[in-house]
């Protein structure tokens, strides 16, 4: 393994969840690898998501809950850019086998990769109480 490999996966920590023998291998990449790093990247995703809020003009702390929840999950599921944004930040922390294995079934792991971050900001809600930019 390669220095880059060796650090990131030091650097990224161990396994979060549950791995079984019965674990698909989706869920195993899901808890080897996207975890640890949605978890190292907590602070950039909110970040990246208060960054979203000003560009677009959007009045967040006017919100009801219900409709900041909503203006999560939309923010991540339609806006493509901001979408592809929050994917480089995951994508760029895979070793080169982890990529390797990514390509191989992008799309399932990409629905679960957003899925895992929308909750993860969803349960943050309350960072995102901020004054005006």
């Amino acid at each position: 393994m390669d220095q880059r490999d060796t650090f990131l996966k030091e650097f990224r920590g161990e396994t979060i969840g549950t791995i079984s023998g019965q674990s698909s291998s989706d869920e195993l990449f899901q808890n080897q690898v996207l975890r640890p790093i949605l978890k190292l990247q907590n602070d950039l995703f909110i970040a990246s998501f208060i960054n979203h809020l000003g560009k677009n003009r959007i009045d967040f702390n006017a919100f009801s809950v219900e409709k900041k929840l909503t203006t999560i999950e939309n923010a991540i599921q339609k806006d493509i850019k901001f979408r592809n944004a929050l994917k480089g930040m995951i994508i760029a922390l895979f070793t080169i086998d982890e990529y390797a294995l990514y390509i191989k079934n992008s799309s399932s792991l990409n629905k679960r990769m957003m899925g895992m971050l929308i909750e993860q900001l969803k349960s943050q809600v309350q960072l995102f109480e901020f004054n005006k930019i």
